[in-house]
């Protein structure tokens, strides 16, 4: 072009949100690009952070990632593909054009985005296919991750370094979810668009499988439920704001070293970026994906064998490896539940899509997951057996345990604050713990103090 144009170089530079085949509405982020009306930029950035935790399988859909984890689509890339955009005459016939950057309006963005997903599908694997794979790659990864959780409990309990008690603020849980907290601002913010760049599966299962069943949110209510039932009013208050204060400061800090260890990796003389194993090829893709997915059932149905042999064994004597074991066979549909509620995240309320930026699906997942933990600790109360207290404790362990995260929770939290109304991280995380611990009060301790149990 003749003449510069700073403006149409802002205009050139907007990036089109995430491309769902799944959802019919074409969602845009356009950070500095249209000229869209305040309430609309709002609306934007609402639903990003509403979605910067998890999505859900929506996120099967994404074909380009961004370094923030999101999948984008630039309009420079769109022209120089070759695409075009229907265009309608005065008759009604439509035909198509070449879109011109320079006088593109954005009524035309939604045949565009809908031009381009039509040429990305024909060249992406079965869906099915890679489904299939994340549901298997979750629940191997789940499995792992209530493995390290499990760990950490006893590492830091009162048997061995002594950091942590049922009886105090320091909760069980919380070295878990402190280092999954950490270990999100690594996989699930910085290093996130990298690991898709390899395998869009192995990105969920780390950040959705791994690290959301490494972290509970449903451990830590019922824990300071435990304190309230008790008296210990102080301590349970102390829990909830300490337990906040340290995980939110985890992952800043998980970010702040991930950064930095991306920044010397790029100074490298040498570096080079990451390439996808899966290749680009449609039939490469599908053969490193089917053996992927062949790899992870092996895995799957190996490890339920064993746990399942190993539970047979032990569930007469009630022990805390019992409740482990079965944790480890129920844990992967607490993960599969939770993933499936994540896609409610940043589509908001009724038709109007009202409060995008609240994030309903990890929400829902964290409040149910404490609302049935505290029920089956009423249970375990009430029935007071060594069968009943082995499978309580199990489904709370595994299942229960998976269904409800930290680190998507705190990931939300975090970008919250650091976007423009950072009240709502609090009032996120208020509505959060307040309901969850209300309905537990009235699920758990109101039955205990009624009947007396010890």
């Amino acid at each position: 072009m003749d003449h510069h144009n700073p403006e149409l170089e802002s205009r050139r530079s907007g990036s089109f949100g995430r491309l769902s085949a799944a959802s019919s509405s074409r969602r845009r982020s356009l950070s500095t690009s249209f000229s869209l009306p305040r309430h609309a930029d709002d609306g934007i950035e609402s639903e990003s952070v509403s979605e910067a935790g998890d999505i859900g399988d929506r996120a099967l859909h994404s074909t380009r990632v961004s370094a923030s984890g999101r999948s984008h689509f630039s309009l420079e890339n769109f022209a120089e593909s070759g695409a075009v955009v229907p265009v309608q005459d005065d008759t009604g016939a439509s035909f198509p054009v070449a879109p011109d950057l320079e006088n593109i309006s954005p009524l035309s963005v939604d045949a565009m985005v809908q031009n381009g997903e039509k040429k990305i599908d024909e060249k992406e694997v079965p869906w099915l296919l890679g489904y299939i794979t994340c549901l298997l790659s979750l629940a191997v990864f789940g499995i792992l991750g209530i493995l390290v959780r499990y760990g950490l409990q006893n590492l830091f309990g009162p048997d061995v370094i002594g950091a942590t008690s049922d009886r105090s603020y320091m909760y069980p849980d919380l070295p878990s979810n402190m280092v999954g907290s950490f270990l999100m601002g690594w996989f699930g913010v910085v290093f996130k668009a990298d690991i898709m760049k390899v395998s869009d599966q192995l990105a969920i299962g780390l950040s959705t499988g791994f690290l959301g069943s490494l972290t509970t949110f449903s451990g830590w209510n019922q824990k300071m439920l435990d304190l309230s039932v008790n008296g210990e009013w102080i301590f349970a208050v102390l829990g909830v704001v300490i337990g906040l204060f340290l995980v939110a400061y985890s992952i800043i800090f998980g970010i702040e070293t991930a950064k930095g260890l991306k920044w010397l990796f790029h100074r490298r003389p040498n570096a080079r970026p990451i390439c996808s194993c899966f290749g680009d090829s449609i039939s490469h893709k599908y053969y490193c994906l089917t053996t992927f997915m062949v790899m992870l059932l092996l895995t799957l149905a190996l490890l339920w064998s064993v746990f399942g042999a190993l539970e047979k064994r032990e569930f007469d004597s009630g022990s805390s490896e019992a409740q482990l074991f079965l944790a480890c066979m129920v844990g992967p549909l607490g993960v599969w539940i939770r993933w499936y509620l994540a896609r409610l995240n940043g589509r908001g309320l009724g038709r109007d899509a009202a409060l995008k930026w609240m994030p309903f699906g990890t929400l829902a997942a964290n409040v149910s997951a404490a609302c049935v933990m505290a029920a089956l600790a009423t249970l375990k109360k009430a029935v007071r057996s060594k069968e009943c207290n082995t499978v309580a404790s199990g489904v709370q362990l595994g299942l229960l345990g998976c269904l409800s995260t930290v680190s998507t929770f705190v990931a939300e939290f975090h970008a919250m604050r650091e976007s423009k109304h950072p009240w709502r991280a609090y009032a996120y995380a208020a509505i959060t713990i307040v309901v969850s611990f209300t309905l537990g009060t009235l699920i758990y301790s109101v039955p205990v103090w009624v009947r007396g149990y010890d």
